[in-house]
């Protein structure tokens, strides 16, 4: 399973809010939700998320091996 739990932990550290990203760099509400609930999203968003943090991939997601 894929988690976006370190998205969170990069948008913490980057001091950057949910609604920064809506507001300044149009990101729906709807990717948000997606992020939020474990949801699949494109590499084409995957690389738009990565350039607005400027952080590489693992930063925004991380493979949990399901039992």
């Amino acid at each position: 399973m894929i988690s976006y739990a370190p998205f969170y932990k990069t948008l913490k550290k980057k001091n950057i809010s949910t609604y920064k990203l809506i507001k300044d760099y149009n990101l729906s509400r709807g990717l948000l939700d997606r992020l939020k609930h474990d949801k699949p999203i494109t590499t084409v968003t995957l690389n738009d998320l990565c350039t607005i943090l400027d952080c590489k991939v693992e930063d925004i997601m991380v493979f949990v091996k399901e039992n």
